[in-house]
């Protein structure tokens, strides 16, 4: 698995996430926590192939963090946009909790694939342990409650499941090329609790900006287990904008 991380790409994703945000420190800052609180985010996204503004394949996810829930969780709504697809938006409303937790308690209840690659990463606390050690390893451990599917661009309609995600996550420093940013690499499973006990195994490589606290890159690739009609997949998702 590749991760463009040239420095031109990198200067020209931050460039666009940082057009409508609030400044933020100098290049040589240390990690920590963030200090901006993100409300809006767009991402563009590729299935098996790059992210991509247009072309086959591509899209954009909103993420909308709304209002803060009563027990303790944040409801954010995510919406992929597919490029040049004839069928409407497709949005999901959810809770998403400090450790990664997602629960889709809204009907249709529904996740996607796309979404399943970042929303669960803007968990504040997933990251904290890169808090002054860009190097640190740990586990990240988060369940989905939502008719999330192998598919990636819709649910079982109406079949709620859970799914156990447990990751190993190791940071491998500052990346030269752009300062502040982490790359941290990821490998763990995505396990169905029900339904046809289906398990993903994922690995990640997850660009992340502590100056705001959120990943800025990720490309997953993903294995399924039992086969199905999609039995493995790649998707790549990198942040345009942020408020």
């Amino acid at each position: 698995m590749s991760m463009r991380i040239g420095t031109f790409v990198i200067a020209a994703m931050l460039a666009a996430s940082t057009a409508s945000a609030q400044p933020t420190p100098g290049a040589g800052a240390a990690a920590a926590p963030a200090t901006h609180a993100v409300h809006h985010l767009v991402y563009e996204f590729g299935y098996n192939q790059k992210a991509a503004s247009s072309g086959n394949n591509t899209g954009k996810t909103t993420i909308d963090f709304v209002g803060a829930a009563a027990d303790g969780g944040v409801t954010v709504k995510a919406t992929d946009e597919w490029w040049n697809a004839v069928q409407p938006k497709q949005s999901s409303v959810c809770e998403l909790y400090a450790n990664g937790n997602v629960t889709c308690s809204q009907a249709p209840y529904n996740f996607t694939g796309i979404q399943q690659s970042i929303v669960p990463l803007l968990g504040k606390s997933v990251f904290a342990a890169l808090s002054g050690n860009p190097n640190a390893s740990w586990n990240a451990n988060y369940n989905i409650k939502a008719t999330f599917a192998p598919s990636v661009n819709r649910g079982f309609a109406g079949q709620v499941t859970t799914w156990n995600g447990t990751y190993s996550m190791k940071g491998h420093g500052t990346i030269p090329e752009q300062p502040p940013l982490i790359l941290i690499k990821s490998d763990g499973t995505l396990k169905q609790q029900g339904g046809r006990y289906t398990t993903f195994s994922q690995q990640e490589n997850i660009l992340f900006d502590p100056r705001i606290g959120i990943p800025v890159l990720v490309n997953q690739v993903s294995n399924i287990v039992p086969r199905q009609t999609t039995n493995n997949y790649q998707i790549e998702i990198k942040l345009i904008q942020y408020k």
